[in-house]
């Protein structure tokens, strides 16, 4: 079945792509959460009438893109998101959000698919590479900051990010000796007895002297 996306899905495309998926995930998670709609004649005609629009803002010679590169790199982007203690985001930044946000803030229209970055989940300080036209490649300097808040410093971060990798690990449930040192105690296995020798027959006189002492 063909949709057409209404928002960025992690592996599945982004905003406004058309991609044929199973019916039952369409019908079952897609168009409830309304995160993409049924991709009719007339939707995806309207849909490539706007994409031919915007297309008319993009560079197009290598001087309107080193222009372009220039003011993006002296751009600088801010998303305030909520966030978790450990700085993970309840939600994303993605591609077509750093686009708007491009287009909101500086009136450059720039594809998002090429925006160099993938999804962000954590908040931090990012470079986010935008390849504006062949060889031209800019990085727009991107804070993503806790919603009410503000950006703790490099190093809070890489200690915040630890921190939840090693509340991720799994629990060890015991701790105890190496296997080395638990084999190198371990007792040896008493050594086994030897079959005792059978006994000898006894001779037939001892047998008639034995019953005449019990006739006695």
């Amino acid at each position: 079945m063909e949709v057409i996306l209404l928002k960025d899905v992690d592996n599945v495309g982004l905003r406004g792509d058309v991609v044929s998926v199973a019916r039952g995930f369409a019908r079952n998670f897609l168009l409830p959460r309304k995160l993409a709609e049924e991709a009719t004649a007339a939707r995806v005609a309207e849909l490539r009438k706007r994409e031919g629009q915007r297309a008319r803002h993009e560079a197009k010679t290598a001087d309107e893109a080193q222009a372009i590169a220039a003011k993006l790199g002296s751009t600088e982007l801010r998303f305030d998101v909520k966030a978790g203690p450990t700085g993970s985001l309840f939600g994303s930044v993605t591609p077509t959000d750093i686009a708007d946000e491009l287009w909101a803030k500086a009136k450059i229209r720039v594809d998002r698919r090429k925006i160099g970055i993938d999804t962000i989940k954590r908040i931090g300080r990012y470079q986010v590479p935008i390849d504006v036209f062949q060889d031209v490649r800019v990085e727009v300097k991107t804070l993503v900051v806790p919603e009410g808040g503000e950006l703790p410093s490099d190093d809070e971060l890489e200690a915040m990010e630890a921190a939840e990798i090693k509340a991720a690990e799994p629990e060890v449930l015991h701790e105890g000796p190496a296997l080395e040192e638990l084999i190198a105690e371990e007792p040896e296995p008493p050594a086994e007895a030897e079959p005792a020798e059978p006994a000898e027959p006894q001779p037939d006189w001892r047998a008639d002297a034995d019953a005449a002492l019990r006739e006695q």
